[in-house]
């Protein structure tokens, strides 16, 4: 049965910089909705982003009947429902269960997990991570105590092109060639053999969660931990059988050329950033515009050549399995009539937005009807409200709603904020998103 979610509760006092977590978070779930302005709200997650073809016709069916007709992609590869109805629950956790969506109703909301969307189509990366994924979704669901992560907990699965590694894991993998692969989880990282990969993430977990119950501060996430509290990755490793070399700061990428990339600024599917919208290879690249499809556009990439879809955490979608060349460039052109951003140049690439009016009852505009692209290759993102929902890791363009429809332009780079003021608010936002080094602090 599904359930509307309490509001989520602020921090109760501070542990140093960490935050005290008294109760569970409220993170919403395919089972546990948020209650917004517009209806209750479903988010779904979908390890490595991976739906079928019949999952993607039952959730086009489920936005038509019991939502508000569009599908949202978040910045987790996830997709969210809105505007459901009070009476909906019944009959979509049953659509849902049954198209093989839900395959543990305790565990819907800990399978965070992001994986390198073009991994095995392309010939760049050093593993099929995504491979990794559904076993270790498997290995999550399987056990009881992983109910204990928090909604927000982040899994990151990088095939070793950089792509991925960037975007705030709490345990991050990173292929290797030779068939090993890089467990981070903080400042830790082990060398482990590439068949032990999804287990040695399973453990990074376990080694979390046991150092948040000795710290006693609740924490959902790993930098949410005191500073000095110890995680013992070595000792989890060790417990679960996992043969490990410990290697030096800096083998798991924070950010940079790991981190969320320049979109939209060539052709290349290389390594280090996410993948151009175009025909890669035989698979098909393509983004939501601002991250929000109507059921139209979401059917229009039916039917799947692999039967197999992958959503991707910068709000767009790979189909790979196409015959040849000529074919993809044929849907692409299909997807490029319903609406998709196809073109590696346009400046809607890398722009995002969260709900805003009249969705959402804290945002102080309809920024998704304010949003201007600018031009760059930044990652922009308009926001309603300070809480900024689903901006970008790394480098990126902050355009904040101040009320009076007024908003403030704020380029994040390096670790300062650089507030862009002057000409207008098109002007600013180019300004930001061409700049690459930071010139003032506040």
């Amino acid at each position: 049965m599904l359930a509307a979610m309490p509001p989520t509760p602020a921090p109760s006092s501070d542990q140093g910089e960490s935050p005290i977590r008294d109760r569970g978070d409220a993170c919403p779930g395919a089972l546990r909705l948020h209650r917004a302005d517009d209806g209750l709200l479903a988010r779904l997650r979908l390890p490595g982003g991976l739906l079928t073809g019949r999952q993607v016709a039952v959730l086009g069916a489920a936005a038509e009947r019991l939502a508000d007709g569009n599908l949202s992609i978040t910045s987790r590869g996830n997709v969210e429902l809105r505007g459901l109805g009070d009476a909906c629950g019944g009959e979509l956790s049953a659509l849902l269960a049954d198209a093989g969506l839900l395959p543990s109703e305790r565990h819907e909301r800990v399978r965070n997990v992001l994986a390198s969307p073009l991994a095995g189509t392309d010939g760049f990366g050093r593993a099929d991570v995504q491979l990794w994924a559904r076993e270790l979704d498997g290995l999550l669901c399987a056990e009881q105590w992983t109910t204990a992560l928090s909604g927000r907990f982040l899994f990151v699965l990088d095939d070793g092109r950089g792509d991925v590694a960037g975007l705030g894991g709490d345990v991050t993998l990173i292929a290797e060639s030779g068939g090993t692969v890089v467990v981070g989880v903080g400042d830790l990282a082990f060398r482990v053999a590439g068949a032990d990969a999804p287990r040695a993430a399973l453990a990074g977990a376990g080694a979390f969660l046991a150092a948040a119950a000795d710290a006693g501060n609740g924490a959902w996430r790993v930098g949410e931990l005191p500073v000095g509290r110890a995680i013992d990755l070595a000792g989890a490793l060790e417990g679960a059988g996992i043969g490990a070399v410990r290697v030096g700061p800096g083998a798991v990428g924070s950010g940079g050329s790991a981190g969320p990339g320049a979109v939209g600024s060539g052709g290349s599917a290389g390594p280090g950033g996410p993948p151009p919208p175009g025909v890669i290879g035989r698979a098909v690249s393509v983004h939501a515009p601002l991250g929000r499809v109507s059921v139209g556009q979401w059917r229009a990439l039916l039917p799947l050549p692999a039967d197999e879809l992958r959503v991707t955490p910068w709000r767009g979608f790979v189909l790979p399995g196409f015959a040849d060349e000529g074919s993809a460039r044929k849907r692409l052109g299909s997807l490029t009539e319903a609406g998709y951003l196809t073109d590696p140049g346009s400046p809607w690439l890398g722009v995002g937005a969260c709900t805003g009016r009249p969705g959402c009852a804290k945002s102080l505009a309809d920024v998704r009807a304010d949003a201007v692209p600018g031009h760059g290759s930044l990652p922009v993102h308009w926001s309603g409200c300070a809480r900024r929902c689903g901006h970008p890791h790394g480098d990126w363009v902050d355009v904040l709603a101040t009320g009076d429809g007024d908003y403030e332009v704020t380029l994040h780079t390096g670790g300062s904020t650089v507030p862009v003021t002057g000409g207008t608010l098109t002007e600013a936002v180019t300004t930001a998103r061409t700049t690459t080094k930071p010139t003032a602090t506040r």
